[in-house]
């Protein structure tokens, strides 16, 4: 059986839990730490977690899809943001729900003591942001017409649910982008992105089985990581020891490792 029928069956073991009682759960006090590993991981995470999480079950799937594109300035004012380390920083994207069509424009922003807060409006698809300035303007002081479309992701989501429902676990994977400004493409192969969200300092099953498995916790940016690995002209010298590592996790060398070479020689 290959990998992804692997994780397909184990997923189809796991209690659902609806979008409905979903949203009744409020984490007051979150946390959240990401995780960067594999599908092989992933399958044993999913093993793992029988008897102790729901899976989100939402229009007839277990799986969700997402396509996200992000925004910045001509110079890549939140990229550089978040390659030179500056805190506070902030992200704009409009991300789609492929599953309902819901298309929304959000802001992400990190703050010095590494929380981040996210507000979102609705707009009515992708790229329609033009009535969308009062919104931006209060949050990045930008208008839609200082930023555009650089990258966009597609990437499937599994969401789980600790029995306590004191934490959600976001499970991404199938990641791939196109880069607007380049035209290139690139995808991230076996690549799984994981973010644990859970009400402050609670007991956490997968934690456990997180050490168990040995994947330690690892920042990641779709944002930052799907620019660099399209667009060899960007900075990229501090992220190269994430790519890296990621190319060790899914067993080849992404696009851009070479390109990020370049950028620490020069």
């Amino acid at each position: 059986m290959d990998i992804d029928s692997r994780i397909s069956r184990l997923l189809e073991q796991l209690e659902p839990i609806t979008l409905d009682l979903m949203k009744e759960i409020r984490l007051m006090n979150r946390t959240d730490t990401k995780f960067v590993t594999n599908k092989e991981h992933l399958a044993e995470l999913l093993r793992l977690a029988q008897g102790k999480y729901y899976a989100q079950f939402h229009a007839g799937s277990k799986i969700a899809a997402y396509k996200t594109i992000y925004w910045d300035t001509e110079e890549h004012q939140f990229f550089l943001d978040h390659h030179n380390g500056r805190s506070p920083r902030q992200k704009v994207r409009v991300r789609t729900y492929m599953d309902s069509g819901d298309t929304f424009l959000e802001v992400k922003t990190k703050n010095n003591h590494g929380r981040t807060k996210k507000k979102r409006i609705n707009v009515p698809g992708q790229g329609q942001i033009q009535d969308s300035d009062e919104f931006l303007l209060e949050r990045v002081n930008l208008t839609h017409g200082d930023i555009r479309e650089t990258v966009e992701n597609n990437f499937h989501r599994i969401t789980l649910v600790n029995y306590g429902k004191t934490e959600r676990l976001t499970i991404d994977f199938d990641v791939r982008f196109h880069n607007h400004e380049t035209d290139q493409d690139a995808h991230t192969g076996q690549l799984v992105i994981i973010e644990l969200k859970r009400d402050g300092n609670v007991f956490s099953p997968v934690l456990d089985i997180l050490r168990e498995l040995r994947i330690k916790p690892s920042g990641f940016s779709k944002y930052c990581i799907g620019s660099v690995i399209t667009n060899p002209s960007l900075k990229a010298n501090l992220f190269k020891p994430k790519l890296q590592r990621i190319g060790k996790l899914i067993g080849h060398q992404l696009p851009a490792q070479e390109s990020a070479e370049r950028s620490t020689a020069l």
